[in-house]
């Protein structure tokens, strides 16, 4: 069989696979659409010439993983996220530091927004123009392209960001719906007057009250009301619309065709709105992930979706797949409870809460799916916590919530934190935070009252954080200058374009002189003890078999308050993760730890045996093992 004929019949078959999971959804969706005739004509087409002009590196890439589609899930899946600029100053400067992410163990690369966003305030580049352009200010396509394959040739896949949920004013579909094309009107959520947008008001939620008040707004070129859900220059696109659908649809196999691995696909939450709700995770949103979802199996099986949608865990999971939509949608979402409940016990020096929120709301295993655990990220710190799970360990949820933020602003007596009030609501008292992570875990307080006890519990916060995300199921998230512990960067209030927004309080540039003197003097700082510690804790992972996300986590009932324990049943016999939450030592007793399973007292993180003294298991203060 020629080479062309083998590559048509593979369409097909792929095709075929997945026609179901594509083409089921359009009924519900555009069945009614006047342009529903010759969707599925446009979109097969549409498929196969993106499928034609697939590199054939890519192409064995996609056979690959097709016969491992568990090569997201393996405990070899380490992720690095950053600012292009502020990592490397552009995507050329990001080659120069391969070494560095090959040093740390990194295998997953996520660049943080960098497709052209509008000029001036952009969200931090999720006010995207041009989707098939990149921020001149980082460089071009041809240079994003460079580093995929330079990424793929070290065995690093590329993640990179695509906003679901709205464009920025200054899109070209936007400019064109100003100046009167119907059609591109069509892609947005345009209102005439307050009539409807007052309606639907009454049960929508703002997002960034203090900010951008209100949903929707006015544009006095067309004397007309947009739907504008984050900030006025991002407009909401219509996605009953399906010429919206084959846009982007397009658009993420160009994006696949350049070298991207993994789509993270921003504010999905918000896609589909119905009058008389929240306008967010409506059933037509998984229906339209799905099929998104199907067409990248189609025309380039080896990208995975990661869906962010930070929501309650009931909200959440069914962008994973769940009921007919499951092992069908997301194959990644961020587990943002997990993050939250790691704060929560930290901040209390109890797991109850936790071991409460994690056993009863999430599975023990997902299907073609994990989670994208992380600790901290670019954005805001959100107190998830519901008044249900606050009740069912004796607290409510708003003292509680209450009771997080004020202890991580600092303003709670005794409190470590310095973390920054972040989307402040005035008529709720909700309110959210900013802060990195060592700023937060107490390093920056510590080292200024030259607390040299202070640092050490510090430096322990933050590889307790570490050990965690990497022994839970999923890939741990490496946010950029965590894994050398930077704090706070109080310099964004000198800038006018940032100062507004706390969040940039923990985006600082990467510091490579600190890096530099880390590699010098590798025992001479906390930073330095933060930077071997993270990489210790990556290489253990990787030659930790149990921890495969395919493998289920099971949350046990652990005998001391302070401890969080959970097992990864592999078929080998299951692996025994305790983490200690408190500033005091924690005494696990073995016959406890027989009964989960453990016949090794054998440590698989610092690969070394456990001492058992008087029957017990004793944890240091924030001490952290992974028991066979």
């Amino acid at each position: 069989m020629q080479r062309a004929d083998h590559n048509a019949t593979l369409f097909e078959m792929r095709l075929e696979r997945s026609r179901r999971d594509l083409f089921d959804m359009f009924e519900g969706l555009y069945g009614r659409h006047p342009a529903y005739a010759d969707f599925r004509n446009r979109l097969e087409d549409m498929m196969r010439r993106a499928w034609a002009e697939r590199s054939e590196d890519l192409k064995w890439l996609d056979m690959k993983r097709d016969l491992e589609p568990d090569w997201f899930q393996r405990p070899d899946m380490i992720g690095y996220v950053f600012y292009v600029d502020l990592f490397a100053g552009d995507l050329n400067g990001v080659l120069g530091k391969l070494d560095y992410l090959e040093q740390l163990g990194v295998s997953y690369v996520h660049l943080m927004p960098c497709l052209k966003p509008r000029p001036g305030d952009n969200d931090g580049g999720y006010s995207v123009m041009d989707y098939r352009a990149i921020n001149p200010d980082l460089g071009t396509m041809d240079d994003l392209e460079k580093v995929a394959n330079a990424l793929r040739e070290r065995g690093m896949s590329l993640c990179l960001d695509m906003v679901l949920n709205h464009t920025a004013r200054e899109h070209e579909w936007a400019v064109a719906a100003r100046a009167g094309d119907a059609r591109k009107a069509a892609f947005y959520h345009l209102f005439d007057d307050r009539k409807l947008p007052d309606q639907y008001e009454e049960t929508l939620v703002e997002i960034f009250p203090d900010t951008a008040p209100g949903s929707f707004t006015f544009e006095d070129q067309i004397k007309s009301w947009v739907w504008t859900t984050f900030n006025t220059h991002q407009w909401d696109l219509n996605w009953a619309n399906p010429d919206v659908f084959l846009e982007i649809a397009d658009t993420m196999l160009f994006l696949a065709n350049k070298g991207v691995d993994v789509l993270r696909l921003d504010a999905v939450a918000f896609m589909w709105k119905r009058m008389g709700t929240r306008c967010q995770s409506e059933l037509e949103v998984h229906m339209i992930l799905q099929a998104l979802r199907a067409v990248c199996r189609i025309a380039c099986p080896a990208v995975i979706h990661l869906e962010e949608a930070i929501v309650s865990p009931q909200e959440m999971l069914p962008y994973l797949g769940r009921g007919s939509h499951d092992g069908k949608e997301g194959n990644l979402a961020y587990h943002n409870s997990l993050m939250v409940q790691f704060w929560s016990a930290i901040a209390t020096r109890e797991t109850a809460l936790m071991e409460h929120t994690l056993s009863t709301h999430f599975p023990t295993v997902l299907r073609n799916a994990t989670y994208a655990n992380y600790i901290r990220c670019h954005d805001d710190i959100g107190w998830a916590i519901t008044d249900e799970d606050a009740q069912a360990v004796g607290a409510t949820g708003f003292g509680h919530r209450a009771f997080l933020q004020q202890f991580y602003t600092g303003d709670f007596p005794g409190s470590f934190a310095r973390g920054i009030a972040f989307g402040v609501n005035e008529e709720t008292g909700d309110a959210r935070l900013s802060g990195s992570f060592a700023s937060l875990a107490g390093l920056e307080a510590a080292i200024l009252d030259g607390d040299p006890i202070g640092i050490d519990r510090a430096v322990d916060r933050i590889l307790l954080g570490h050990a965690l995300i990497a022994a839970y199921s999923g890939i741990p998230l490496i946010y950029m200058g965590d894994e050398i512990a930077l704090l706070n960067d109080h310099s964004y209030l000198d800038d006018a374009s940032k100062a507004h927004d706390s969040r940039w309080v923990h985006r600082p540039e990467m510091d490579w002189e600190l890096v530099s003197e880390i590699e010098a003097n590798p025992k001479g700082s906390p930073q330095a003890h933060v930077f071997a510690g993270v990489r210790h804790i990556v290489s253990r992972r990787k030659e930790t078999p149990e921890i495969h996300a395919g493998h289920p986590v099971r949350i046990l009932r652990a005998p001391h308050r302070s401890v969080l324990a959970f097992s990864r049943e592999a078929p080998t016999g299951p692996l025994v993760c305790l983490f200690n939450f408190a500033d005091e030592a924690a005494d696990v007793p073995a016959e406890w730890l027989l009964k989960q399973g453990v016949v090794e007292f054998h440590d698989a993180l610092a690969d070394q045996p456990t001492w058992v003294s008087n029957g017990d298991v004793t944890l240091p203060p924030y001490g952290r093992v992974w028991l066979r």
